[in-house]
């Protein structure tokens, strides 16, 4: 059957793939790692010093993920051989919808994991902290702000990734002025590094009551979470800490108690704050891991050589440097500029569908095409 023999073909086009990628992502080596991260796991004395335990856990946890994506990778090769072999055998016409179906998200498969051997870069493989501003503009770009933030929550939905609301500003009548959200899991920070810069929405205003169409923008800050132990120190003497009530969601707790915190790092002039946890210590606890990631972000950008170089830094959001337009009139299209990556499917992109956008900066950031 001729079907069959080029869906065979096609298979078998992936084996010299899949070894290749065992090779880049250390496969063997991956697996001699967590054998010897389960082995201290196991020990009687493991808990003695809990946060290198938790450290440890979170390494082979990270560690087995890979190793378990290559090898279901690997069994739906196998699979998908016997399935050709079987309907080859039998003449049987009646299995091709389902090797197709079954070849064509074993593909996905790949390419996903093929683009995760690009994130190479320091702190690819941490949470990250998105913060997002509404620009001029009122009620439609603060009303766009949220837009974008639920955007990110769905795609955090669809990896299978936890979101944690810091901190957030509701809009005068509708929406955000600004928000942070963390979200955790593999990666995040390496895939969602491609969204910091800004955002452009064109649509018609569902505040205007004339139906003119408007144009807003929205900025989003992207960081790694980092510990604060491993990248920088930071001088008690050096933070300036203010507690007030949090105002928005949280119930009455939220607001007859002086739970949010506010900190200053006096060098920079960098501000944090978290008011989204029932407790002083964990909102402090958030937005000190904000002020580290901000720091170290900063840090890195400019190629300095330790944090006590940062002197300033730009307050200013810079509008000109659009990354991406959605259009919802007069034509349904959302475009990445640095790319030109392009999706006809709005909607879909607003549900958290941003991967084909992911994997196009990746792969023009990895020939060099685009700068980070």
């Amino acid at each position: 059957m001729v079907i069959l023999d080029d869906l065979k073909q096609e298979l078998e086009s992936f084996r010299p793939k899949l070894k290749e990628l065992s090779e880049v992502l250390a496969i063997d080596s991956k697996k001699e790692e967590v054998a010897k991260l389960q082995e201290q796991a196991a020990q009687p004395d493991f808990w003695d010093d809990a946060d290198n335990s938790h450290k440890i856990l979170k390494k082979t946890s990270s560690l087995q993920g890979v190793i378990t994506k290559y090898e279901k990778l690997l069994a739906k090769f196998e699979d998908l051989g016997v399935m050709i072999e079987l309907a080859a055998e039998e003449d049987d016409e009646s299995l091709l919808p389902e090797i197709k179906q079954e070849l064509s998200g074993f593909t996905a498969g790949v390419e996903e994991l093929t683009l995760a051997t690009l994130l190479k870069g320091e702190y690819d493989a941490n949470n990250v902290i998105l913060t997002l501003h509404a620009g001029a503009g009122g009620t439609e770009a603060q009303d766009w702000a949220e837009m974008l933030m639920r955007m990110y929550q769905h795609w955090a939905d669809r990896h299978g990734y936890k979101t944690t609301l810091l901190d957030s500003l509701d809009g005068s009548e509708a929406g955000i002025k600004m928000a942070s959200l963390m979200i955790e899991g593999d990666n995040a920070y390496g895939y969602l590094k491609s969204e910091a810069g800004i955002h452009r929405l064109v649509r018609v205003s569902p505040f205007d009551a004339s139906g003119s169409r408007h144009t807003s923008f929205a900025a989003v800050d992207v960081m790694p979470e980092i510990d604060a132990d491993m990248s920088v120190e930071i001088r008690p003497e050096d933070i300036k800490m203010d507690v007030y009530r949090a105002s928005g969601a949280g119930g009455q707790h939220v607001n007859k108690t002086s739970s949010a915190v506010r900190l200053t790092h006096i060098p920079t002039g960098i501000v944090t704050s978290c008011q989204t946890q029932r407790s002083q210590v964990q909102n402090r606890e958030y937005a000190m891991k904000m002020l580290v990631s901000k720091l170290v972000e900063i840090k890195e950008r400019e190629h300095l050589e330790k944090i006590d170089d940062i002197k300033g830094v730009q307050k200013e959001i810079a509008w000109g440097a659009q990354i991406r337009s959605y259009v919802f009139m007069p034509y349904t299209l959302v475009k990445d500029h640095r790319t030109g990556y392009e999706q006809g499917n709005v909607g879909g992109v607003m549900d958290g569908d941003l991967d084909g956008f992911i994997n196009a900066y990746l792969k023009a950031l990895s020939l060099g095409q685009i700068e980070k």
